[in-house]
Formats: structure tokens, C-alpha cells, sequence
């Protein structure tokens, strides 16, 4: 990690009312001079206090002060709100200003153009989390929240990411670990002492904490795909022939005409999607091409992507005109065109009538029961995602290999538990390369 001071906009970009411009270094002290306000009663450099940060600052942190801030001919740039940070009590450990200006691309622009004239430079992505991360203010967990907090479009994503930022996810991985250091080492202190001078049963006991690792661990494995559709959205595809109505079907779940609705058969070429909230879940709503054989080559590649987003869903619609021989019982049935069929006694399926909108309120029932099925209770359960999921699964095979070795060599099951362990600190970031930092910090916006 280099010592630069960097700085980026930590609000959105583009015209606002406000704009938070955050800047983080190891000693803000001269930057603070051209900053904050020849007033400040408490300012540092005419205190001539000296030591360290804290010191030099005194009462002057963590206070909002308004300023007139001016370039180098002294020329007013913004009226602006500028409080200062002292390290470590800041968001990345360093000392951190942050600077509340109005929102306009010239104002920012101008500012910008200040803090590079005065030896700042500016941030690259998650460069401020690494820091963060880098002074032990956040774990790869943490950062993991993080991103999934800056992601979250429903209020059920916000709760669970505020969990695993909040220390939730990173207190369940640290307990795991330190319960993996503490097998291992009786397991290799089993080698090296008589049995007189070790806990009775020993071996009974580390064998019972191992395949309480691998339960808890193959559980969070079994959950992941509850967590991982709380916060990337249930996915929910309409399939069926072509000209049975799927189009309209979505369109009148999502509210708007986004697909494109004709007689003519095989019109949908492509998967069309949109995202909707149900009971406060993110919803993915996807419509597909028609499937028939097709010697079209542009249709052919839409149905190809039909069977890929079959793959990836979590709930199947199948859409029919008319009742089929065989109701699928993975995925809820839709007869549509209801106002043109005589019976709707079938209890298995769902009859609807786009164009009028009959049983759409069931529909949405049906699609909501198995949402929660599936979702509930995800809040409670890790944020397991690509990086951690993969790091899991070689946990939970060391431990698994560790359980099968017990008893026949001590010292391979305390290697097999220590490889273990060693995945967890990856996944914490304790024992971290740079390709998984990279990796996570990348998914982060400028001014995180």
C-alpha cells in the first residue's frame, strides 16, 4: 500500500444539491491548513501543539466547520462544510477530510483541480476499503457487506448486507477458524504428549469438533443459494411455445409493455428482462423465446438462451394455451387465454387472462409462496458469494478428508485441519493474496 494522499467524490456523480468529496492520507495537516477556516479557535498549526495526530488536532476533530475555500491566488472556489478525521478514528485508519460542497460538475471540477495542485491524486476503485482494510478497520467479510450494502435496490438485500458489514459474517468465520487452530493443535499435541497429560478423550472430543465444522459449513453451503437470491434478485423465467401469450404475461407482472406482444409467432428472439420487488425481495422477471424447432438462425440463439436461463432460474412459469397431458411439478403451470376456455377446474394450475388481467392476483400469490419458500429466514444466513462459496467448499473437503483420516494419523488430519483453517483466514482476508484483494476491492465504486 503506497502513501499517497488520494481523494475521490464519494456521492454520486453528476448535478446534485450536495456533493462528498473524501480525502484520506497519512497526515492531512498542511492540506488542512488551505481547507478549513482561519477561525477555527482549535486549528493544529496555531495550537503548535506537537506528537501525534490526535494530539495535534485536539477538539478540532470530528466537527463540522463552514468554510470559504480558495485556490492559490486566493480566488473563492465554494462555500463549502469540511470536517476532519484523525487517524485511526476514521473510516480507512488514516487522517480523512472530508468536504461537503454544492453539487455542480464545475464546483467538483474546481476542486479536483485544488487537490491535485496541493499533492493529492485521485483514488482508484475501493482504493479507500483497502486502506481500510489494509489498517485492520474491515475484513474481506466486511468488504463483502459493503458491496452488498452499495448493491442492495430492496429492503431485505439492506438488512442482510448491514449484517455482514456490521461484523455478523466475520465473528461466524473467526469462531470457525479458532475452533480449527485449537483441533489442530491437540491433534498434533497427540503426537508429541502421553495420554496422562492431555484432556480425557481427546480424540473423541476433536473428532465431534471437526463434524461440527463440516455440518455448519455444508449448511451455509446448502443456504447459499437463499442468500445469493436475496441479494442478486430470485430469478423467475416464463417458458412455453411460442404465441401462448408469455409476453403478455410479462409485461402485465411488470406493469409496463417492455416485451413485444404479436400474433405472429416466435416475435420474443431474445430473453427480455426486468426487475420487480415482491414483499420487499428483488425479483428477476425474464421472458424467453418461444421454444419450437426453428431453422432461423437469429430465433435458434434466442432459444439457446431460453435453456440457459431454465439453468439459472429459481422458479420455472411454464405458460401453455391450453391444458397439457403433463403438469411439470418444478416450476408453477399458467393456462393464459382463460376467457377462451370453458372449465378452469383444474386445481394444479393457474388459469390467467393477460388481456383482462383474471388471476394475476393468484399468480402473484403462487410466485410469492415460493419466494418465501426459498427466502425466508436468508437474513439470518452468511453472504456467501462467488469467492467465498469456493473457499468454503475446500474448507468443508480438508474437513471432510480430516473426519475419514481420524484415528490412523494424527499428524495428516492436523494438516487437513489446518488447510481448513487457512481457507477461512482467506475468506476473512487473515491470510489474504493479492489476487483476492484485487478481486474484491475491484467491485467497489470510486470513493469506497
Amino acid at each position: 500500500m503506497n502513501n499517497d494522499t488520494i481523494f475521490a467524490l464519494s456521492s454520486a456523480p453528476g448535478k446534485s444539491g450536495v456533493a462528498v468529496i473524501r480525502i484520506s492520507g497519512e497526515n492531512l495537516n498542511d492540506l488542512a491548513h488551505h481547507i478549513f477556516p482561519s477561525t477555527c479557535p482549535t486549528k493544529p498549526w496555531r495550537s503548535g501543539m506537537e506528537g501525534g495526530t490526535a494530539k495535534r488536532w485536539g477538539g478540532f476533530s470530528r466537527h463540522a466547520y463552514f468554510t470559504n475555500l480558495r485556490d492559490e491566488a486566493g480566488d473563492l472556489i465554494d462555500q463549502c462544510i469540511a470536517i476532519y478525521f484523525d487517524a485511526p478514528r476514521s473510516f480507512t485508519g488514516e487522517d480523512v477530510i472530508e468536504i461537503y460542497s454544492h453539487g455542480s460538475p464545475a464546483v467538483i471540477n474546481k476542486i479536483f483541480e485544488f487537490l491535485c495542485k496541493n499533492g493529492a491524486r485521485i483514488a482508484e476503485r475501493g482504493e479507500f476499503s483497502r486502506r481500510a482494510f489494509y489498517n485492520n478497520k474491515l475484513d474481506l467479510t466486511d468488504i463483502d457487506g459493503l458491496v452488498a450494502l452499495l448493491d442492495a435496490q430492496t429492503d431485505n438485500q439492506r438488512k442482510n448486507a448491514l449484517r455482514s458489514l456490521t461484523g455478523h459474517d466475520s465473528a461466524i468465520y473467526s469462531a470457525w477458524r479458532d475452533s480449527m487452530i485449537e483441533i489442530s493443535a491437540y491433534s498434533a499435541a497427540i503426537l508429541d504428549y502421553s495420554d496422562d497429560e492431555l484432556p480425557a478423550d481427546i480424540n473423541k472430543k476433536i473428532l465431534k469438533k471437526t463434524e461440527k465444522l463440516l455440518k455448519e459449513i455444508n449448511d451455509a453451503l446448502s443456504q447459499s443459494r437463499a442468500t445469493r437470491a436475496i441479494q442478486n434478485g430470485f430469478n423467475v423465467v416464463l417458458v412455453g411455445k411460442t404465441n401462448v401469450g408469455k409476453s403478455s404475461i410479462f409485461n402485465r407482472l411488470v406493469g409496463s409493455n417492455r416485451a413485444i406482444v404479436s400474433d405472429i409467432a416466435g416475435t420474443t428472439r431474445d430473453v427480455v428482462s426486468a426487475q420487480i420487488d415482491l414483499d420487499g425481495y428483488l425479483v428477476n422477471l425474464s421472458d424467453t423465446a418461444g421454444i419450437r424447432k426453428s431453422r432461423n438462425k437469429v430465433e435458434k440463439i434466442g432459444i439457446e438462451r431460453t435453456h440457459a436461463e431454465i439453468e439459472n432460474s429459481d422458479l420455472i412459469l411454464y405458460v401453455y394455451d391450453e391444458l397439457p397431458a403433463e403438469i411439470k411439478s418444478d416450476g408453477i403451470t399458467i393456462i393464459n387465454k382463460a376467457d377462451k376456455i370453458k372449465t378452469h377446474k383444474n386445481k394444479k394450475v393457474i388459469y390467467t387472462s393477460a388481456k383482462s388481467g383474471y388471476g394475476f392476483d393468484k399468480l402473484l400469490d403462487a410466485i410469492k409462496q415460493k419466494m418465501h419458500e426459498l427466502m425466508d429466514g436468508g437474513e439470518q444466513r452468511l453472504i456467501v458469494n462467488e469467492r467465498t462459496r469456493e473457499l468454503l467448499q475446500d474448507t468443508a473437503n480438508e474437513l471432510t478428508k480430516a473426519t475419514k483420516i481420524h484415528n490412523a494419523n494424527y499428524d495428516i488430519f492436523s494438516e487437513h485441519v489446518r488447510r481448513a483453517g487457512d481457507n477461512i483466514g482467506k475468506i476473512l482476508g487473515v491470510i489474504t493474496t493479492n489476487e483476492i484483494a484485487d478481486m474484491t476491492f475491484s467491485r467497489l465504486c470510486l470513493g469506497k
